[in-house]
Order: structure tokens, then sequence, then C-alpha cells
């Protein structure tokens, strides 16, 4: 079965920086395209940031110069690394394959505030 464990959210001041980190199975994860998703209260689940099985990265324009998305085949994990968080940016994070699977894991919440 397809699982995937988001981690590393937590409260910052904007302008601060989150690396998160999730760990997924069920899947040859090399030869899967990967994401990262976020939901903020009240509105859908979006794309923010992909990263192709040859790492070939695309962002939402929202986020764009300040999220770097990366991966590490070896240990099946993908990574976000925010910077210049903006309150905007608070929502509940997570990962799955492009196009996603219908399996979601729990998502780490970023929460951005002075």
């Amino acid at each position: 079965q397809v699982q995937f464990v988001e981690s590393g959210g937590g409260l910052v001041q904007p302008g601060g920086s989150l690396r998160l980190s999730c760990a997924a199975s069920g899947m040859i994860f090399r030869f899967t395209n990967m994401g990262w998703y976020r939901q903020a209260p009240g509105k859908q689940r979006e794309l923010v940031a992909s990263i192709s099985t040859a790492d070939v990265r695309n962002y939402s324009d929202s986020v764009k110069g300040r999220f770097t998305i990366s991966r590490d085949n070896a240990k099946n994990t993908v990574y976000l690394q925010m910077n210049s968080l903006k309150p905007e940016d608070a929502a509940v994070y997570y990962c799955n394959g492009i196009p996603n699977y219908i399996y979601w894991g729990r998502g780490t919440q970023v929460a951005v505030s002075s």
C-alpha cells in the first residue's frame, strides 16, 4: 500500500525558513514523479512544487523563487525547502505522486505568524 509520511512543519515568523521531508513507500520511488501540495483552511488543495524522475522541477507562481523541491531516491524521500515564508504560505503540506495516488498522508502543518 502506498504511504506518505510528512514531517518538518512548525511555526515560523514571516521571512523564516522550514525544510519539509516526506518519506514514501509502496511504490517504485525512483520511477515516480513527486509533488508537494498544500491546503489552507477553506481552500482547495493545490500543487505547489513538483519534481520529475529526471529531476525537472516546477513551481507554482506563488512559491517560485522561494521554495526548492528535491528528492533522494536512495532514501525514498522528497524535500521542500521553504524560504522567505509569508503568512499566506500557512497550510497543511502533503506530498504525493503526480498524478496523485488515492492515498494521502496526514500532512505537516506550517504556520507563519509574528
